[in-house]
């Protein structure tokens, strides 16, 4: 199975926000989401980004000093199971 560069950067942005255990009640600014990748796809990250929380895998919490994101506690089977079909990385 082959999979494109969106599949990639969604499965990256999955597989550090799974790493780093912010699942849940735990929460990130939504700004950080673009810190590992080159600066030139940063828009597309945060385009990428936004896929997935219309998808359900990320969700969000307005703050009123930003957005922050989670991972969908509920989802968290599928989320490992598409990290470990695109990146091959194991929970």
């Amino acid at each position: 199975m082959e999979f494109d560069d969106e599949d990639q950067i969604k499965a990256t942005i999955l597989y550090h926000l799974r790493r780093k255990r912010v699942i849940g009640g735990v929460h990130t600014p939504f700004d950080t989401i673009t810190k590992g990748f080159p600066s030139h796809i940063g828009k597309d990250v945060k385009k990428i980004a936004q896929d997935l929380i219309k998808q359900g895998f990320i969700i969000t919490k307005p703050t009123s000093y930003g957005l922050h994101i989670s991972l969908n506690k509920e989802r968290i089977k599928e989320i490992e199971e598409f990290i470990f079909s695109v990146l091959h990385i194991k929970f």
